[in-house]
């Protein structure tokens, strides 16, 4: 059986989600469409495809699907606000199956430190969310493979030398 999990695996993912990257950039894209609303329950199946990719490892969740969505057509902006909306259900089946697991933790004496982290929680994420997605619109992902190019040689270089043990 082959590992997955090793670091020149995961550092090969990394360069080759990298060129993918790249590769969605630089091609000619034919954007269809421009508004969540506008998109069909085929363009949704089509994302959430080039979602499981994300179980290479090496290969973040995110990335595969707005780059997939760019790939199938909806805008950079469409690809990443349907990226946060697919992301929402997770956390919060996530949330709430840890909240399960840790109940013998809880307190009613905690209620308000809850609802205070909550709430900031809340505001900071939809304040990164919102700047995110601003950003996303005017800039492409070009620096963002660079840094997997450059990442994927450094976990190589290292366990190449043995500078870094990478199992653990």
């Amino acid at each position: 059986m082959i590992a997955l999990f090793n670091a020149p695996t995961v550092a090969a993912t990394f360069i080759l989600g990298a060129f993918v990257i790249l590769w969605a950039e630089r091609r000619q894209n034919h954007v269809r469409v421009t508004c969540v609303d506008d998109m069909t329950a085929l363009d949704a199946l089509k994302v959430g495809i080039a979602q499981a990719f994300a179980l290479i490892p090496g290969t973040s969740r995110s990335g595969a699907t707005i780059i997939g969505g760019m790939l199938f057509g909806l805008s950079r902006q469409v690809a990443t606000e349907f990226t946060f909306y697919l992301a929402i259900p997770t956390l919060a089946i996530a949330g709430a199956y840890s909240l399960y697991k840790e109940r013998a933790l809880l307190s009613a004496d905690d209620l308000g430190m809850w609802v205070v982290g909550m709430v900031f929680s809340f505001v900071s994420a939809f304040l990164c969310v919102r700047w995110l997605l601003r950003y996303i619109s005017t800039h492409s992902f070009v620096p963002f493979a660079w840094y997997r190019i450059a990442f994927g040689g450094v976990v190589l270089v290292t366990w190449w030398f043995g500078l870094v043990n990478w199992v653990d």
